[in-house]
């Protein structure tokens, strides 16, 4: 007989999706409205938790005046995860923690497996900008649409949206997961997208001001190793 469904479960019912059916449980939080399987591949994702030499990026973007020793003090620690289908464009989601509703899902314009590639070479900073509307009283995450740069290039828009089905099966499946990488299950195994593959870690967010945030990947332990940053920024 499985676990009792606690009363601020979240139990979206839209279509079916492509991933197992399996019950989304995951807590609402007061203050807002797995399984895996090692691959070849996944080899050289799971080597962001190892050492790398850092690189200075030819990219302007905030760099937040706390950074010492490869770490960001005296932010608020997070999750996140970037999950994706390898061949489609990878999402991120930020939690308070594993087993929360995500407080914010993004879009992002690369597809999985170059980010994953790119996360087992070295350093990758991304720097998400939308410009200021005097109109609106936003949040900055609450924005809906970003200009995304990725170490220093320009490689399309980010988009923010509500989490999905596939979105909350992801967070549950994951949801005794602290850090690791990863593939999950899927029922098409011959997905003309590749697997559905994972990387989650704890991130530190810095506020800066109310048009900036920054959320630095912290590796296990306090070792060195290659680094994400990303940045949001307000302009205008």
């Amino acid at each position: 007989m499985g676990p009792s469904q606690p009363r601020n479960a979240v139990v979206p019912d839209r279509s079916p999706s492509r991933l197992p059916a399996a019950p989304v449980l995951l807590q609402q939080l007061s203050h807002k409205k797995g399984q895996w399987k090692s691959t070849k591949f996944l080899r050289r994702v799971k080597s962001v938790f190892r050492s790398f030499p850092v690189i200075n990026p030819p990219c302007k973007m905030p760099i937040s005046n706390r950074l010492h020793e490869g770490h960001i003090h005296g932010g608020k620690q997070m999750t996140g995860t970037l999950f994706g289908y390898r061949k489609a464009r990878v999402n991120l989601a930020i939690q308070e923690n594993p087993r929360g509703v995500p407080l914010l899902v993004l879009e992002l314009s690369i597809q999985t497996g170059k980010l994953l590639q790119d996360m087992g070479s070295g350093l990758v900073r991304i720097a998400l900008e939308c410009e200021k509307n005097p109109s609106e009283k936003l949040k900055l995450i609450d924005e809906p649409i970003w200009t995304m740069y990725c170490n220093g290039r320009k490689v399309g828009y980010a988009v923010k949206r509500g989490p999905t089905e596939d979105d909350l099966k992801v967070m549950q499946n994951l949801h005794a997961v602290s850090m690791g990488a990863g593939v999950l299950p899927a029922e098409n195994a011959e997905s003309p997208e590749g697997e559905l593959t994972y990387m989650r870690a704890f991130f530190e967010r810095t506020i800066g001001s109310k048009d900036s945030e920054t959320y630095y990947m912290m590796n296990p332990n306090g070792t060195s190793g290659p680094e994400l940053s990303i940045f949001f920024v307000r302009i205008g």
